[in-house]
């Protein structure tokens, strides 16, 4: 794995380098060919840190509608969708899109059956009907692979997903703000989430610890929510 995650990052710069970040990922999921190793971020499971948060917090809770009508769910730079079955599994309408055409086949293949509705978007310019749209919207390990001067613009644009009364949930590599983010995966300060406030989002918890991998990683889980339009 960790000669996989160095393969990717020498493959991110040479993307980032030439001006075409937004490339890098449909270039090595077609380099993977089906072979989920290759994707660092690719562990085939629903990422622990919602798993953990949903199990601790109630995935549900304060969200509960009438029940008629399913909470909607979007899921950020997708992959190869576990995290969005692991949301449709929990009874949400799950919309999961990735900037990679050959990430979504793959999704698509890995679930035939599936309820989720996943499509090819980009968070930097997203359909016009997702703007205030979800109920629920996920966001892990997107933010620290986009460059610096693009990040304010990124982290507006999750913001405009959540509806009114809904929740955004990150998960993210963290650092502090005097701290260098000088390779990819760029760590994230907790400035760089200000324009989450702007765009009128509350917080409502802010975690910053250690993970368990080898070596632990400092992350950040941060669960923000915007108040019910009066």
């Amino acid at each position: 794995m960790a000669s996989n995650r160095a393969k990717a990052k020498a493959l991110a710069k040479e993307y980032i380098d030439r001006g075409r970040w937004k490339d890098f990922a449909e270039a090595l999921y077609i380099q993977a060919n089906g072979n989920p190793e290759i994707i660092p971020w690719a562990d085939m499971v629903p990422n622990p840190h919602l798993v953990a948060w949903a199990e601790a917090r109630g995935l549900r809770e304060d969200l509960e509608g009438s029940g008629a009508v399913p909470l909607r769910a979007l899921v950020i730079g997708c992959g190869l969708g576990d995290d969005a079955e692991y949301l449709a599994g929990h009874g949400f309408d799950v919309v999961a899109f990735d900037i990679a055409p050959t990430a979504i086949d793959w999704a698509r293949e890995r679930f035939p059956n599936s309820k989720v509705r996943y499509q090819v978007a980009d968070l930097l310019d997203f359909p016009n009907d997702w703007r205030h749209a979800y109920d629920f919207v996920f966001e892990a390990y997107t933010l620290q692979s986009i460059p610096r001067d693009e990040l304010p613009a990124a982290v507006t644009a999750l913001a405009d997903t959540v509806s009114p009364g809904g929740r955004l949930l990150i998960v993210c590599r963290g650092r502090d703000a005097n701290q260098s983010a000088a390779e990819i995966p760029w760590p994230v300060c907790r400035e760089d989430l200000a324009p989450l406030l702007d765009s009128g989002l509350a917080e409502t918890s802010f975690e910053d610890y250690m993970d368990h991998e080898t070596p632990p990683v400092r992350r950040f889980r941060a669960e923000y929510r915007r108040p019910t339009a009066r």
